[in-house]
């Protein structure tokens, strides 16, 4: 079998664990290469885990995440690297406040662009994963996540552009997150109704933003990867200071996902080979490697 190569790039550390991590860790044991690349170091995300909301935490937070992000590669089997910018931070108010200087959201977009390109040509995937347009949900990052990807992936196969930065490079398929899906929230809060609980998705359902329902007519491959749950949900706790190990992400059984949801969702957002929708394979109509 010929080795395939995946790049899978994110905003901060623990978006690679909450997005996707499933599919990444299937195609690892199925002998492919994975990179994830983090383009932040998530230095200004909230500490969520109240057990570890310390002073001594919040002083070393860049450091603890390092730590952090290594654990959960670890755990998903993935190769990792560190874009080195600086997390812009989640601004909240009306009108929110400017974002912070030399943060990742205001550099100019070049100065990414040319780092991610530089990896691609170095790295050579087959397939790139990301966020859409709206960045999964509005934070600066993931929203910045996806310009700098999408250009990254144009630039890279452009010999033209960036000659400092290797032989140029042709992603054959470039891929979309699509995790919150309502249709899977109800299926699985409706399986805990069944049961007599009262499920942990009834904030989310209530509060849902109906232009998000829109997401689940875009999604075009369902990868099939329910056994490597486990290994999703070992990576996202080791990502300690953001998840709450008593909180709504574990509270489903992986017995019931695997039943009612044994899929992760990806829209085919670019593709320079032939590719027959809807498809079960991020690498479907990829014949030869390199």
């Amino acid at each position: 079998m010929t080795q395939r190569r995946l790049m899978a790039v994110h905003a901060h550390p623990d978006d690679e664990s909450s997005k996707g991590a499933a599919t990444l860790a299937r195609y690892v044991d199925e002998g492919h290469r994975v990179l994830v690349v983090t383009l932040t170091g998530g230095e200004r995300g909230d500490i969520l885990n109240p057990a570890l909301d310390l002073p001594e935490v919040r002083d070393r937070i860049a450091d603890v995440r390092r730590d952090e992000m290594a654990k959960a590669a670890g755990i998903l089997g993935v190769e990792h690297e560190w874009l080195g910018f600086i997390d812009s931070g989640l601004p909240e108010g009306d009108p929110p406040p400017p974002l912070p200087d030399g943060c990742f959201a205001v550099v100019p977009l070049e100065e990414p662009v040319s780092k991610l390109v530089r990896l691609i040509r170095e790295f050579r995937p087959h397939v790139m994963t990301t966020y859409d347009e709206n960045g999964g949900y509005p934070h600066p990052d993931h929203i910045r996540c996806h310009q700098v990807s999408v250009a990254a992936f144009e630039a890279a196969a452009d010999r033209s552009l960036h000659p400092e930065a290797g032989a140029p490079w042709e992603i054959s398929k470039l891929y979309y997150n699509h995790g919150f899906i309502r249709q899977r929230m109800q299926t699985l809060q409706d399986e805990f109704a069944k049961n007599g609980n009262e499920g942990p998705f009834a904030r989310w359902l209530e509060n849902w933003d109906p232009d998000h329902d829109a997401l689940a007519d875009r999604v075009t491959t369902r990868v099939h990867c329910a056994e490597h749950f486990i290994r999703r949900d070992d990576a996202l706790r080791a990502h300690a200071t953001q998840i709450d190990p008593d909180g709504w992400f574990f509270a489903t059984p992986l017995d019931w996902q695997h039943r009612l949801w044994p899929t992760e969702e990806f829209e085919l957002a670019r593709s320079r080979v032939p590719a027959e929708l809807p498809e079960d394979d991020l690498f479907a109509g990829i014949e030869t490697f390199e």
